[in-house]
């Protein structure tokens, strides 16, 4: 996982430096053949949010699909060489590193590209942005950079969904078979979220138009809910870690736990705007209906724990 992942990381980045790049000498003027078109394309054709809060809607569950996967890094922990140092590097990294590459990268292409250029919605905003500059060869280049990201996120989350399906059966919550283990690797576990994987992808070609779509949505919503529950854990278990053992803290969350609660919040202004909006209620009230079945489930296994009646996998 870990080699993979270095390399598909190195192009990813490459390639996302060379976008940036040659999309600032682009606004700043100075790359030949492409004329700089200032804040135009910002102010320019209805504004800010020309067509209401919809588009909001579906950027904010956008980058909550894309940012979806970070907390892997604290499930990789337990497998690497020095797990504090790397897992607080790889933390403090992690900001400047989305605001660059995913922040940035968005900057640009608004900058350069209008909003309703009928290319964004054909080909994908960075094909058109190549091609709104003149690069020869953009689509292909893209082609490569979207299968290395797509390789990339398919990498993290078989190792992630591996390893907490191994996690879950270690604690009693799933099937022993997810559990076994061969040369260090949960085979069994990863074969498994393969074969899921594999399903979403028929799914795509099955039913493009509405499974898959609902699917990628409901994920967006099942990222938040884990996120909060990340953060409500995380409330709890400091204030009783600096109580109980301050030492063990050696990563400390920055301004907590202000910060913490601030996210808390706009995650719950998230679950408000999709409730206002149709194409996204159903998707959240569907995962909202798993979430509760799920704490029941864990609820009645504790109580079954508590008077010593073994819990059936």
């Amino acid at each position: 996982f870990g080699e993979f992942e270095f390399w598909f990381a190195a192009l990813k980045v490459i390639a996302i430096t060379l976008f940036l790049v040659l999309g600032l000498l682009a606004i700043l003027g100075v790359l030949p053949g492409a004329d700089s078109p200032g804040t135009s394309n910002l102010t320019g054709d209805g504004g800010f949010l020309p067509n209401g809060s919809e588009g909001l809607i579906i950027g904010l569950l956008a980058s909550v699909f894309a940012y979806g996967g970070l907390e892997t890094v604290t499930i990789a922990a337990a497998e690497s060489e020095n797990p504090v140092q790397g897992v607080a590097k790889a933390v403090r990294t992690a900001m400047w590193r989305i605001a660059v590459f995913y922040i940035g990268s968005m900057a640009v292409i608004v900058t350069l590209v209008p909003w309703d250029d009928p290319k964004v919605a054909e080909v994908g905003p960075f094909y058109a942005m190549l091609d709104h500059l003149g690069i020869s060869g953009a689509a292909e280049i893209m082609n490569v950079v979207i299968l290395v990201a797509l390789l990339s996120a398919m990498n993290a989350n078989i190792y992630g969904s591996s390893r907490m399906a191994c996690s879950l059966v270690a604690r009693g919550q799933g099937p022993k078979l997810l559990g076994k283990v061969s040369s260090g690797v949960p085979r069994n576990a990863v074969l498994a979220s393969s074969v899921f994987g594999f399903l979403c992808v028929l799914l795509s070609y099955w039913r493009p138009d509405d499974v898959f779509p609902w699917l990628l949505n409901m994920i967006g919503a099942v990222i938040l809910v884990v996120w909060i529950f990340i953060a409500v854990s995380q409330l709890v278990l400091r204030r009783r870690t600096e109580r109980e053992a301050p030492d063990r803290l050696v990563v400390r969350m920055w301004l907590f736990p202000g910060l913490t609660i601030a996210a808390l919040v706009a995650m719950t202004g998230i679950f408000v705007l999709m409730l206002r909006q149709p194409d996204t209620r159903d998707q959240l009230l569907a995962t909202g209906v798993l979430t509760a079945v799920l704490i029941v489930i864990g609820v009645v296994r504790q109580k079954r724990a508590e008077r010593g009646t073994p819990a059936r996998n």
